[in-house]
């Protein structure tokens, strides 16, 4: 029954809201991210995307609302319905940790000390690699690389010229001079770092 009636029209789209889930999803994990690399590198850039991805997520749930209202005729589709309204504001809030977090940009450097202390505490890192013109990167896709599967580490926003390029994705070509923001366990953004500067070979 899902099948035939996660959509309903709003704005006059079809709205799915399956790929609303799936969008909220990465949206989610994007922004956390971008919220802990904004406080890393001292970015009201990052931080202004923080803002973007959060409202963005609003409108998603509010869109994944709206449906969820319009089937509740059906009480055996209101009841499934239910419990990805669960999901979806779960997402939402993460958004609004992660404009929280981006928010410390605002006060004074000295009254955020222990951010430091915090980001050590994890796994994985956030860091920002440079990539040099002899890398084997230069001028080929992040999915025909790879990257993530090769190394482990996940390329979450790059920075080229005076522009950001947030919506990184497979088919994102990577260009000599780009600054790549990465996040990933040690070892593989060290990896990652040694493929930018070209002081190894791509898959070797």
């Amino acid at each position: 029954m899902m099948e035939n009636k996660d959509k309903e029209i709003f704005g006059g789209e079809r709205v799915s809201i399956r790929e609303a889930l799936v969008e909220m999803k990465s949206l989610s994990e994007k922004i956390i991210d971008l919220a802990y690399a904004a406080i890393i590198f001292d970015s009201d850039d990052l931080a202004n995307e923080v803002e973007n991805i959060e409202e963005k997520l609003d409108r998603l749930l509010y869109r994944v609302r709206l449906t969820a209202l319009m089937a509740g005729r059906d009480p055996q589709l209101a009841e499934q319905l239910l419990g990805i309204l669960q999901v979806a504001s779960a997402a939402e809030q993460i958004g609004d940790a992660a404009v929280s977090i981006s928010r410390l940009l605002s006060t004074n450097v000295e009254y955020r000390p222990f951010i430091p202390f915090i980001l050590k505490g994890g796994d994985e890192i956030i860091r920002a690699l440079m990539v040099d013109e002899s890398s084997d990167l230069v001028n080929r896709s992040i999915g025909g690389l790879e990257v993530e599967g090769e190394t482990g580490a996940r390329i979450i926003a790059i920075k080229r010229g005076n522009r950001w390029i947030f919506n990184v994705s497979d088919d994102t070509v990577i260009k000599p001079g780009d600054t790549l923001i990465v996040r990933g366990v040690e070892g593989g953004v060290e990896d990652l770092e040694a493929y930018c500067k070209g002081e190894r070979r791509w898959g070797q």
